[in-house]
């Protein structure tokens, strides 16, 4: 007669009942959600911060910014590359998401600290990283990417745009954190870019084979956290008009029940957009097995800024055979 009662689970190891995503951040004291791609990619990890928040977790929000922080008041530094944008803050700068977003939780009476990092390369990046992270007594990293790019290890038929996504991966991989995760939220959203899924998918499957996977997990749109990310996604709209998030506003549609070509912004006029559920999952990895995996992170390790970094993916590129893109059969 089999035993009805299913044996321990093994420490380090996960179970169907509880999302791995937050298995893997359980023992975190101290968690650092940061938008890898630069933009409103914090956005992206908002969910996840409502929900550790909700359960007690201390969570700090970071952002790779495109806003000119150069313009910030000297006091809104605190490190060499770190600025901490609060809804206090004085920046000239109209575009600036950290700045709405901190505004925004404020009005929530959540942790309204955004830190924000100018474009940078991996050395100068890590070492902003490192500073944050001992000053905030960080245990665990996430990393964010508003699509799936960051995925890609850079033999695909197109990379998207990989310049910030991989930086921050290669910034984040030599730091000594317990945990360090890669997860993203709005998958298929950068086919703008010429990404191809099937390839995407390919690479998770390969991650899965190592451990490296900690599967999907959608986000309820009737949740508190679903709720709370589409009011805060609508005020960034409303507070720039002229260049809302295509990406989180894709995302917020779909985690809205919305299908099909979603239009909210004259941004995408003459594109079709395909807003769908999968667009309202996180798909979450292991950052230090997504690294091993990216092909050319060791010829960005030594650079000091963006352009630098953008050589070198050039470079590459043109050094490659890039793997023939597969049309999705179903």
């Amino acid at each position: 007669m089999l035993n009805p009662v299913a044996p321990p689970v093994e420490p380090g190891t996960f179970s169907l009942a509880t999302p791995p995503l937050f298995a893997a951040l359980a023992s975190a004291r101290s968690v650092l959600i940061a938008g890898a791609g630069g933009g409103f990619d914090v956005y992206a990890g908002l969910p996840l911060a409502l929900a550790l928040w909700h359960g007690g977790v201390r969570v700090h929000l970071a952002n790779l910014s495109f806003s000119e922080l150069e313009l910030m008041d000297r006091d809104s530094w605190v490190a060499e590359h770190v600025a901490a944008v609060t809804p206090d803050s004085d920046t000239p700068d109209w575009y600036c998401p950290e700045h709405t977003l901190a505004r925004w939780l404020a009005a929530h009476d959540l942790p309204s600290t955004v830190y924000a990092f100018p474009p940078l390369g991996v050395q100068t990046l890590r070492d902003a990283y490192r500073y944050l992270t001992e000053r905030l007594d960080i245990d665990a990293v996430v990393l964010v990417d508003g699509g799936t790019d960051i995925l890609l290890r850079g033999d695909e038929s197109a990379l998207g745009t990989p310049v910030e996504d991989i930086t921050s991966l290669a910034a984040v991989a030599a730091l000594d954190i317990p945990v360090k995760l890669v997860t993203c939220l709005g998958f298929g959203i950068d086919a703008y870019d010429g990404v191809n899924h099937v390839q995407v998918l390919e690479n998770i499957a390969a991650l899965d084979r190592v451990g490296g996977y900690l599967g999907a997990l959608s986000i309820p749109g009737a949740s508190r956290e679903a709720m709370l990310y589409r009011d805060a996604v609508a005020d960034a709209q409303a507070a720039i008009p002229a260049r809302p998030s295509i990406v989180n506003g894709q995302i917020a549609a779909a985690i809205s029940g919305a299908f099909g070509d979603v239009q909210f912004t004259r941004r995408t006029n003459g594109s079709s957009l395909f807003v769908n559920p999968l667009m309202a999952m996180y798909f979450t990895v292991d950052l230090d097995k997504l690294a091993a995996r990216c092909l050319y992170l060791d010829r960005i390790e030594h650079t000091v800024g963006r352009r630098q970094v953008i050589g070198r993916i050039e470079a590459f590129r043109n050094e490659i055979s890039p793997r023939i893109p597969r049309a999705f059969p179903h």
